[in-house]
């Protein structure tokens, strides 16, 4: 498998104070973001990360990882989508991608391994437990985005929740067959919208049929860094 690490944000809802470094560069408890991610990393014989926003600071760690280094150079005016299909250099028929703005279990990865050459996107089964943490109840509502699963597969992401809470939430990782990422590739700019965001581009390629994603559904550790309440949060709850 190949790893495609998405981290051209500027975090732009984190304070002012934590905007001289890309987000995945934010510290929680005296390790970086993307530090408390290694043991998962390091499983990829072949790494890509996609910087954009202040991109030279990240060149340690890449350095030291062993990661390919692509540069979004339009961060400012695109989104994740974007970034992924910056990426030429595919040496795998397995690709995963993942956020650099979150931390999670390194046992994902094994999940992954088994989904034996299928499009497999990862989704946590406890996730309001996390959001209570880092939210009131309200704003769940708009933070959080509807997810719909039938038979074990994807059916819809992305949209916002009307009523009822889903029983998941994205967690940033995803892995595609090599086929379906160039067949997401061609959607993409059929779609003529840079800006497009992550889900949103999901939940379209799922309603026009360009591929299938199986569902893994997990309790395991995860934690999103988006503002200053989640570091606080998560700080308190990892090591």
């Amino acid at each position: 498998m190949q790893l495609i690490l998405l981290a051209a944000g500027q975090g732009t809802r984190l304070p002012k104070k934590f905007k001289t470094s890309p987000k995945c560069l934010v510290k929680i408890n005296n390790k970086t973001i993307l530090e408390h991610n290694n043991n998962f990393y390091n499983k990829f014989k072949y790494k890509t990360i996609v910087s954009g926003y202040k991109n030279q600071k990240l060149d340690t760690f890449i350095k030291r990882n062993k990661f390919q280094k692509i540069i979004n150079e339009k961060y400012k005016i695109t989104n994740m989508v974007y970034s992924l299909f910056e990426v030429k250099a595919l040496k795998s028929k397995e690709i995963v991608i993942c956020y650099a703005d979150i931390i999670f279990d390194p046992n994902i990865f094994e999940m992954l391994k088994k989904e034996k050459y299928k499009s497999t996107i990862i989704l946590k089964k406890n996730w309001l437990e996390v959001w209570k943490g880092r939210m009131n109840f309200k704003n769940i509502f708009n933070d959080a985005e509807d997810v719909i699963i039938k038979k074990n597969k994807l059916i819809s992401i992305g949209q916002k929740i009307k009523n009822k809470l889903p029983q998941y939430q994205f967690m940033g990782i995803i892995k595609l067959k090599l086929i379906d990422f160039k067949k997401l590739k061609q959607f993409f700019i059929k779609l003529k919208n840079p800006k497009v965001d992550f889900t949103t581009f999901l939940d379209l390629s799922l309603k026009n049929k360009v591929i299938n994603l199986n569902v893994i559904k997990t309790k395991k550790f995860w934690y999103e860094v988006d503002s200053y309440a989640d570091i606080n949060y998560t700080s308190k709850n990892i090591w």
